[in-house]
Parts: C-alpha cells; sequence; structure tokens
C-alpha cells in the first residue's frame, strides 16, 4: 500500500477552518522545530515550507480548497515513484460484497427489514452511533473541529445564474429536506454538504451524503406528474422528453479525487405536489443509463441502502468530511 500524502493543512497541524493568524503560529513553530539549521529533517522542513507558501495566501488557498487538496500535493520523489494518496477502496459496484440487495434488504416504502436491520441478535452497524476515524484526541488537532464534525449538514443551496433561481434553491431546499428526514435521521454517521463546487469545470453540485466510506452525490430535477419512461439518456413523456442533470461525469471525477471512497450518483425527479410515488418511472428494456433517475420513494430507498451496505458504514471518515467542507461555495 502506497504511503498516504498529507495535505497542506496536516503538515502545518492546523484544522481547515484555521486563521491566516493560526497559519502563521503553525508555520513558526513547525519551521522551528524542522529547520535544518536546528537538526530538523530537510524533507520536513519543504513540507512545512510548501504548506505555509500555499495556505498563507488568500488565492492560492481558494485554489487549493477548491481543488479538494490536489492542485498543489505534498509530494516527493522517492526511489523514482511519486507517493500517492492510498485508500482502503471498494470494488465500484455501488454495493459492498455480500451486501443484501435493495429488493431484499428493504420494505416498500424504503424502511429495512428486521434481518437487514439485526445480525445475530445486534444492531446493524449503520444504525450505531457515529464514530469518528481518526478518532479525537486530546493533544492533537484534527482536520475538523469536533463540534463541526459532529454536525449532520453543512451548507445550503445558493444562488447562482439570473434566470430560475428561486425555482431552483426551492428544490433543492426539499432535497436537502428529505435527505434530512429519510437518512440523517436513519443513519447517525451519514453527513449532508449543500452546495458543492465541482473542480472539473466549476459546476455547482447540489448535494453529497457521506457515511462511513461511501460518497454519493445528488442533483434533483421537477418535473409535471404522470407516467415517465427512462430509456438510458431521456425521461419520455408523450411526445416531450426531459434530460437529467449531467452527473456521471463529475462521478468520475469525485472517484479520482477520492480514491479511498466508493462513489455514486443519483438523480431525483420530484412532481410539484411531492407525492414521493410520483412520478411513476418506467425503464425500457434495454436502458443502460449510468444513473436511472428515480422518484422520491425509490430514491430514498435506494440512497439509503448505498449507504447503509458499505463498509463501516458508522463511520464519520474525517479526511475526506475535511476536504469536501473546503468545496462548499
Amino acid at each position: 500500500m502506497m504511503a498516504h500524502v498529507p495535505s497542506h493543512y496536516e503538515v502545518l497541524g492546523v484544522p481547515v477552518t484555521a486563521s491566516v493568524a493560526e497559519i502563521k503560529r503553525a508555520y513558526r513553530r513547525a519551521a522551528r522545530q524542522h529547520h535544518p539549521d536546528h537538526g530538523g529533517d530537510p524533507l520536513e522542513f519543504r513540507r512545512v515550507t510548501l504548506a505555509f507558501e500555499v495556505l498563507s495566501r488568500p488565492d492560492r488557498r481558494t485554489a487549493y480548497d477548491r481543488s479538494y487538496f490536489t492542485s498543489s500535493p505534498q509530494r516527493e520523489e522517492q526511489g523514482g515513484r511519486r507517493e500517492e494518496h492510498s485508500g482502503r477502496r471498494e470494488e465500484h459496484s455501488g454495493r459492498a460484497e455480500g451486501a443484501p440487495s435493495a429488493a431484499a434488504g428493504t420494505t416498500a416504502d424504503g424502511g429495512v427489514h428486521a434481518h437487514a436491520r439485526r445480525t445475530a441478535g445486534q444492531r446493524s452497524q449503520w444504525a450505531e452511533p457515529a464514530v469518528y476515524e481518526p478518532p479525537f484526541a486530546e493533544g492533537v488537532v484534527p482536520l475538523v473541529p469536533a463540534d463541526i464534525a459532529a454536525r449532520p449538514e453543512h451548507g445550503e443551496p445558493r444562488r447562482r445564474g439570473l434566470f430560475g433561481a428561486e425555482a431552483r434553491i426551492q428544490r433543492e431546499r426539499s432535497t436537502a429536506a428529505l435527505i434530512r428526514r429519510q437518512v440523517l435521521a436513519q443513519i447517525p454517521s451519514a453527513r449532508l454538504l449543500n452546495g458543492l463546487r465541482s473542480p472539473a469545470d466549476s459546476a455547482h453540485i447540489g448535494h453529497a451524503v457521506l457515511a462511513g466510506y461511501r460518497l454519493a452525490l445528488v442533483e434533483s430535477m421537477l418535473v409535471p406528474r404522470g407516467n415517465y419512461a427512462w430509456d438510458g439518456a431521456h425521461l419520455v413523456h408523450g411526445s416531450r422528453t426531459v434530460a437529467p442533470p449531467l452527473l456521471a461525469h463529475q462521478v468520475r471525477h469525485f472517484q479520482n479525487l477520492f480514491p479511498e471512497l466508493n462513489v455514486q450518483g443519483f438523480v431525483l425527479v420530484a412532481t410539484p405536489d411531492g407525492n414521493p410515488h410520483e412520478p411513476v418511472i418506467d425503464v425500457r428494456r434495454g436502458a443502460e443509463g449510468i444513473i436511472e433517475p428515480l422518484n422520491a420513494s425509490k430514491f430514498v430507498r435506494e440512497l439509503r441502502h448505498f449507504l447503509s451496505s458499505g463498509p463501516q458504514p458508522n463511520t464519520v471518515f474525517v479526511p475526506a468530511l475535511a476536504r469536501l467542507l473546503t468545496g462548499l461555495h
């Protein structure tokens, strides 16, 4: 397994919420400790200097944060190979090996059957209180302060563009409320982030949900009531076709940025009346779209299953949460 590449924040020993004054104090402390003239390690001193050069300048820090710590990584050549961020990435199948299928483990309203909730008389791990990795320890400065890491929801929909802003904001608020009620309330480790900025093209992503070592990217759309057919690329309603939000390329990009996580995309299709079983969406034979649009009932069921069936689903993976928090617009 390749070595972990520390972020600039880790090198200086400050949280991602650190002020410029805190960064300067941490730099002076670290520079004295690692300066070669004082018997320190030249490699560590270079890491400290690079971290300070980036984090002490607002423009460079913003670019670094929006790249999710990849625009100016702490890499050193060793033996002709670059160190890479190691991770516990599972197979990118959207389901942990041996996990029950959605049909077998969930009820029609998105609830979980008793046999999925309990194993050998015990509660399933996803329903346990959240634990933090790495754990918070006295004397160790975490990447995210404990009180912030404990918050189930971060960020909010933001105004962007000139047209349709209010409708979009209301739709995203409704989506966040649905996730809050039906997912966060069920999975204590789940963390909802509203309004991420994609480093691929500066596009906005409505929502992301992190639980354990799984990350769900979520977009939503509003359509009139009725029956729709999904042909793999469009929702078809009579003579009308509607393209869902383009999310697949963002999923691929975030998977590359977070190799330690399993990343999957979800598109919620809602109707004005808020009926969770509307619209009815039939999947045409042979439709092989990467991300199938889902009504609210199926969306909740599939999202809950994805997050709860992963490895260590009751874990809040603090390094990933820290990177995502810096990507909020």
